[in-house]
């Protein structure tokens, strides 16, 4: 505790007495201090972007779908085992929400759920580096995915209760721009790892395992910083004590089709390892083809997530509209370019993956002001658990989909996300405004 303190906590007190939080704060969302609602909002905006943005860094630098599958394929581990990364680390991270948002909201004093949920990802993320140095073929296969379950599930708990945080203590019309703002800064950090791939300065599995390290120092890191936040006690006593999150959903009807939008844009999340299997060989192997795939999305991330998030402040609705249609166009291009033969043009696939990023970015930013504008101040995690516990069925669904379209080729996955995501854009055009 001693050295959690002397390392991590003060430091980050050191820091936010020396800056003048309201200014920055200002600067950064474009805001007034005499339109703020909340006492200490420069302070508490600033210690969210910061925590956020190590977060979020820490995700790039272990991403489950590009990166620990690298690894495990460079260890040797056996595809199957490769194969349950992802549905770990989504239904592990949205599935047991339900549960943590009936605990969260019986505290008065929230941020810690999410302090420990980050702490839960660091250590995990410190013991998944040990497991690579120390494990190979399915024994480091199936630790490491053990390993990624609590990491998954401390996820949940951050993600659960961020929402109910950010909303106590950052005013309406300036939460897109503090998570936007985060989401650029990490993504900045990405396209620099990325970019020692592709460029050939990381050459093996070891330089992988230092990364992945690096992201859990980093999520302890976040965890010290938000837990400097200046919450104040919220109301124990409210609806969400009597009522689930079903019930929830079965009286909400625009929550259901706020639901229904988010579960067909997941297309975005889902479609680029088919687009990586269009470029075939063109874009390289080994680390040089991971650090393309995170160049795009990272690149993407830093150029449009502060845009999407000050975009989102205004209309979160249009937003999701915009990047629904944004992503089926994407789609329809990379079949477009596999059917004609343009795929293997050395840029093609890179410029429709930079495309279909920032439509998935946009969603990211989209969905995560609009849930907390529709819900009521005390069923923040609620509505949070209702929506994502939903959604992590779908994302289980829509995944099981895409690997049976796959099989009459990518493009058959290609088409079914395309369909998807611009469904999604004509429902959220349907949504009520907040």
């Amino acid at each position: 505790m001693e050295l959690w303190r002397r390392w991590l906590v003060i430091p980050v007190e050191a820091y936010m007495k020396a800056v003048n939080a309201e200014q920055l704060f200002g600067t950064a969302t474009g805001s007034a201090q005499k339109d703020w609602n909340k006492d200490e909002e420069g302070k508490a905006g600033l210690l969210h972007i910061a925590a956020l943005s190590f977060s979020k860094l820490s995700d790039g630098l272990l991403n489950p779908k590009l990166v620990l599958s690298w690894l495990l394929t460079a260890l040797g581990a056996p595809a199957y085992i490769i194969g349950f990364l992802v549905p770990i680390r989504e239904a592990g991270a949205l599935l047991p929400q339900a549960v943590l948002a009936r605990f969260i909201e019986r505290l008065e004093m929230r941020r810690w759920v999410w302090v420990s949920g980050a702490v839960g990802q660091g250590l995990s993320a410190l013991l998944i580096a040990l497991a690579a140095l120390a494990f190979e073929g399915v024994t480091a296969g199936w630790v490491i995915c053990g390993l990624l379950a609590c990491l998954a599930v401390s996820r949940a708990a951050c993600s659960v209760s961020y929402k109910d945080i950010l909303g106590k203590t950052v005013g309406q019309t300036r939460r897109g721009a503090v998570t936007g703002l985060a989401g650029s800064l990490a993504a900045a950090g990405v396209f620099c790892f990325a970019l020692l791939m592709v460029g050939g300065v990381m050459k093996d599995e070891h330089a992988v395992i230092g990364a992945v390290g690096l992201a859990g120092a980093l999520w302890l890191t976040s965890a010290a910083t938000l837990a400097q936040l200046p919450e104040q006690p919220s109301s124990t006593e409210s609806e969400a004590d009597t009522e689930g999150v079903w019930s929830i959903l079965r009286r909400d009807r625009n929550l259901r089709r706020f639901i229904a939008v988010r579960g067909m844009l997941v297309s975005t999340a889902l479609a680029p390892p088919y687009l990586v299997i269009l470029a075939g060989q063109s874009e390289g192997t080994g680390l040089g083809q991971l650090g393309a795939l995170l160049v795009a999305s990272s690149a993407a991330s830093f150029l449009s997530s502060y845009i999407w998030g000050r975009m989102a402040d205004s209309s979160s609705r249009r937003v999701l509209a915009v990047v629904g249609f944004l992503g089926a166009v994407s789609l329809s291009a990379a079949v477009f370019a596999g059917v004609s033969g343009y795929a293997e043009g050395r840029f093609v696939i890179p410029v429709i993956l930079f495309a279909l990023m920032l439509a998935y970015h946009g969603v990211r930013q989209a969905r995560s002001t609009y849930l907390v504008d529709i819900a009521p101040e005390e069923q923040r995690a609620a509505y949070a658990a209702a929506a994502n516990v939903v959604i992590g069925t779908i994302l289980l669904l829509a995944g099981a989909m895409g690997g049976a379209l796959s099989w009459i080729g990518p493009y058959g996955a290609l088409v079914g996300f395309a369909v998807m995501s611009a469904a999604g854009g004509l429902l959220a055009l349907g949504l009520k405004t907040p």
